[in-house]
């Protein structure tokens, strides 16, 4: 065989290497995009970019908290009583009513409905973002409790200035913070939300 006809058949033999193997990352890649769209869904958004749009939050973080409190299911309710996409308690409306000067003009049942819960959810983020100046400051107290956050802020164990947590000491609250940050990556590198 001629010293042409190997670099030729070499040749061949590396291209057909190199096409087999771009093919083989084109469908690992559509098949783990898949894979994470589906860990990661998309549903609501109307309610959501209207609430985002409302309050001057991202969609993203939205979105990371609603997968992480309720994974999408509307009539979720939690064993703490929490209510809905965003699962809030009752403690929580009162606060929100008491805040908008509308006591009573919601209940735990208007909760179900996803526009008034995104709503209602999101209004809450935004008065814990007017209190704690630290975004993971605000989920910690929306998955702790107002109370439970200043204190730790108060306390040097967990507070070096008295703004951000630099440890939280509740480590189901840790984990939520860190699974709603997590969320919120992946809908912004999914999807392209903010």
């Amino acid at each position: 065989m001629s010293t042409r006809k190997r670099r030729l058949r070499l040749i061949l033999w590396t291209a057909g290497i190199l096409i087999f193997l771009a093919a083989a990352t084109l469908l690992l890649r559509t098949a783990f995009r898949r894979y994470d769209r589906a860990a990661y869904p998309v549903a609501y958004e109307a309610e959501v970019r209207a609430a985002a749009e409302e309050f001057g939050l991202p969609p993203s973080l939205i979105l990371g908290v609603i997968r992480t409190e309720s994974h999408f299911r509307s009539e979720a309710v939690s064993s703490a009583g929490a209510v809905g996409l965003m699962q809030i308690t009752e403690p929580t409306l009162e606060w929100v009513l008491m805040r908008q000067g509308a006591q009573g003009s919601l209940t735990l049942e208007d909760l179900k409905d996803p526009a008034v819960n995104v709503r209602t959810g999101c209004y809450v983020l935004l008065l814990l973002k007017e209190l704690f100046e630290d975004e993971d400051t605000v989920l910690a107290a929306y998955n702790a409790g107002l109370g439970r956050v200043r204190g730790w802020l108060q306390d040097e164990r967990y507070s070096a200035d008295g703004v951000t947590l630099h440890t939280i000491p509740i480590a189901e609250t840790a984990g939520y913070v860190e699974k709603v940050r997590t969320a919120q990556a992946m809908y912004q590198k999914l999807y392209g939300f903010e």
